[in-house]
């Protein structure tokens, strides 16, 4: 028998009689229930009976248990619980958010690790992204102490689930500056999904406005030559949004990026990954509606005219979305008053 894990009893008796154990005096044996619950409960059907039983709220007390080891058992049971939609319900009935969200500053780095990965997918649900807001002041200062690499990037994540609800109070806490910075951050995957969160800071005005204001946008050029292709896909969303501004269309055009982006749109699928494909397609589509809002310029209509023939070329793809998207360019290129 494993001596890290509690004897587990048969069929349905199992999660009452793990949870009983966790209401023991006896310190020695939380760990080993905990460790016997993680594995049951990646069945969806002991995760019913968790919730249907009102185990759930036990856990409450055990977020603020002395021992870490304890703190980060109950975040991966938590983990779990919300890797289905009916448990991150439970979590934000329950009330386990507020402890759940004190363990942000707990001072074991698996703990805290383990807690952003619940809240990254509360953030799946609108009322999850909702209730997390309020702590996005605090996420923009755990960024900008820094952090582990694995937990800027749930750091990152939740922050662009947040924004995608409200972008306010990112753009209110200096998230353009400092999304800025991760941008150029040594790590794909930050620098992933900064971009991302960036994006997501550039739908509303404020967002255009500061991500212009910043000098954001001669970073973001630089990621279009990125090596990873969903940091390229990202970093053309910024420049799609930002060009629907004049200022952003100026900027862009200073920094010389029509024939990147043409480039970009004009590049042979070399992919056979069905993912990467989708990701190169998402790419193209967001060139395309760049160069379209870069052709309302008179300079960037100017040279776009005299590329016209591989805009056309690109109107004629297989692929619909691409096809409309660069018909659209076509047509604002092609415009006579």
């Amino acid at each position: 028998m494993d001596p890290s894990r509690a004897p587990v009893a048969f069929g349905r008796l199992a999660v009452p009689q793990l949870f009983a154990e966790l209401q023991q005096p006896q310190e020695e044996r939380r760990l080993p229930a905990l460790a016997s619950l993680c594995d049951l409960l990646h069945d969806p059907e002991h995760i019913h009976q968790t919730l249907n039983g009102g185990f759930l709220i036990q856990l409450k007390v055990l977020l603020q248990d002395e021992d870490p080891s304890v703190r980060t058992k109950v975040c991966e049971l938590l983990h779990i619980i919300s890797s289905h939609n009916i448990g991150r319900q439970a979590l934000l009935v329950c009330s386990l958010l507020p402890p759940l969200c004190q363990l942000l500053d707990d001072s074991w780095s698996p703990c805290r690790r383990n807690v952003y990965q619940v809240l990254n997918r509360l953030c799946l649900l609108p009322a999850g992204a909702q209730e997390l807001l309020q702590l996005v002041p605090k996420m923009m200062l755990k960024l900008q102490k820094g952090e582990e690499e694995e937990i800027q990037v749930l750091l990152l994540l939740t922050l662009t689930s947040c924004s995608r609800l409200d972008p306010g109070p990112a753009l209110a806490n200096d998230g353009i500056s400092l999304l800025r910075h991760k941008l150029m951050h040594s790590s794909t995957s930050v620098r992933r999904e900064a971009a991302a969160a960036m994006m997501a800071l550039c739908v509303c005005e404020d967002g255009k406005q500061q991500v212009c204001k910043g000098a954001v946008l001669p970073v973001v050029s630089r990621l279009l030559w990125d090596e990873d292709i969903d940091v390229r896909v990202n970093a053309a969303g910024v420049i799609m949004y930002a060009v629907i501004t004049t200022t952003g269309k100026q900027q862009c055009l200073d920094l010389e990026l029509l024939p990147v982006l043409l480039d970009l749109v004009s590049q042979r699928n070399q992919e056979e990954d069905e993912g990467k494909l989708k990701r190169r397609k998402t790419l193209v589509v967001y060139c395309l509606q760049a160069l379209a809002s870069l052709a309302e310029a008179p300079d960037g209509r100017r040279t776009l005219l005299e590329q016209l023939p591989r805009l056309v070329e690109t109107s004629q793809a297989e692929d619909k979305d691409i096809r409309q998207a660069a018909q659209t360019a076509v047509k604002v290129v092609s415009w006579m008053p």
